[in-house]
């Protein structure tokens, strides 16, 4: 449903993403992992054609990324602030989107009001988004995010300022769409909701993925009893890939010098 081949992605002399290879299958819920800065907004930017690869190809939902028309039928993208209208109510708002979105009237106000049910925002709904808490805002980006039924749903940091009910109602409702069919892309610092939700987890490092596999096979890697917690493995990874860099940069600055 997603597959990348060698993306990358340069702003001028930085290279934000440097030859990504994935393959998520249809269905799949896949757990990006990455300290700030590594490349994983850039990753989906480009993956929902928000921005332009500098080099590297990428279909999603079959369709090539260079495609933005293609593609935009078939994706829902839950950024780190929701694209929200604070004057909206929240069911304005997800009207709105359904027009936008191209969605008969009668199918629309169903789904709205179910969405809304299932992330228990009946009473809120025509209230101005402005007067919503952070995770309130939060599940109105989700539920526009979802609204025309993508094949194909990316969330980065999903559970942003929800409290733990709130948190444990988006991750029951993203358990649910994988198990309909959506192929979710999740970026998140939030490593126990990757480790109960992933079905596979890619680790990225400075533009470059670094590790990659199901949580469990992860913590196989990073101790012989696998009973490493996954943020072990994220520190570990991450700490190896860094002092690989930096062996490799000094070794570069010694050849620089010897000539």
């Amino acid at each position: 449903m997603i597959d990348a081949t060698d993306l990358t992605k340069r702003y001028g002399d930085v290279t934000a993403l440097d030859g990504l290879d994935l393959a998520v299958p249809e269905g799949e819920i896949y757990g990006f992992l990455g300290p700030n800065g590594a490349g994983k907004t850039t990753t989906m930017e480009l993956l929902t054609t928000l921005a332009v690869p500098t080099a590297g190809t990428a279909t999603v939902a079959g369709q090539p990324i260079a495609d933005r028309e293609a593609v935009k039928p078939h994706v829902g993208y839950l950024p780190d602030e929701p694209p929200v209208y604070d004057a909206f109510s929240a069911r304005e708002q997800l009207e709105y989107v359904a027009t936008l979105r191209g969605l008969e009237d009668d199918a629309a106000t169903e789904r709205i009001e179910r969405l809304l049910a299932r992330v228990d925002l009946v009473d809120a709904a025509d209230r101005r988004i402005d007067t919503y808490s952070q995770g309130m805002r939060q599940k109105v980006g989700l539920v526009q995010a979802v609204l025309h039924e993508p094949d194909v749903l990316f969330l980065d940091e999903p559970t942003n300022g929800l409290d733990p009910r709130m948190a444990r109602e988006v991750i029951d409702l993203i358990d649910e769409l994988a198990a309909d069919g959506t192929t979710v892309f999740c970026s998140t610092h939030v490593l126990p909701v990757v480790d109960e939700l992933a079905d596979t987890v890619g680790v990225l490092f400075d533009g470059s993925l670094v590790a990659e596999g199901a949580p469990a096979e992860l913590r196989r890697r990073a101790g012989d009893d696998g009973d490493r917690s996954l943020e072990d493995v994220f520190l570990e990874v991450t700490d190896d890939a860094g002092r690989i860099a930096d062996e490799s940069d000094r070794s570069t600055e010694a050849r620089s010098d010897a000539g």
